[in-house]
Parts: C-alpha cells; sequence; structure tokens
C-alpha cells in the first residue's frame, strides 16, 4: 500500500484588515454612552432618582441588579 504525501508550498502569511480609528470611533462611543445609560436603569432606577413613575423598570432588571451586585431591598 503506497502513500504519498504532497510536497509542502510555500504561502505568505494572511494579514488582518487593518480599520481606521475614524471608523471605529463613532460606533464606541455610541456603545459606550448606550452602556452608561443601561447600567443606570439597572443600578439607579429607583426612588429619588427615578427618572421614570412607578415600578415597573425595577421589577424588570431585579435580577440583574442582583446579580451585579447592586442593594435594591
Amino acid at each position: 500500500m503506497a502513500q504519498t504525501v504532497a510536497p509542502p508550498t510555500a504561502t505568505t502569511p494572511a494579514v488582518p484588515a487593518k480599520l481606521p480609528l475614524k471608523a471605529i470611533a463613532p460606533w464606541a462611543v455610541f456603545f459606550g454612552i448606550l452602556m452608561l445609560v443601561l447600567l443606570y436603569f439597572v443600578g439607579a432606577e429607583q426612588g429619588a432618582t427615578s427618572v421614570l413613575n412607578g415600578t415597573d423598570v425595577h421589577e424588570w432588571v431585579h435580577d440583574a441588579r442582583h446579580l451585579l451586585g447592586f442593594p435594591c431591598h
């Protein structure tokens, strides 16, 4: 039973494409602000600092508050 092995070929290494900072910066700022708003609603939307009336937001993010270590009781 004869086995043949393909000879190695010379290849150039793959070079990842470079993304310019000007293309990434607006998205990074957008997602940073979005995360800060989300952190506010999970961590501080309750009581005296409440933006929305009622307890609906608190009930929706209640488990996330405990998971992230925010006290709420």
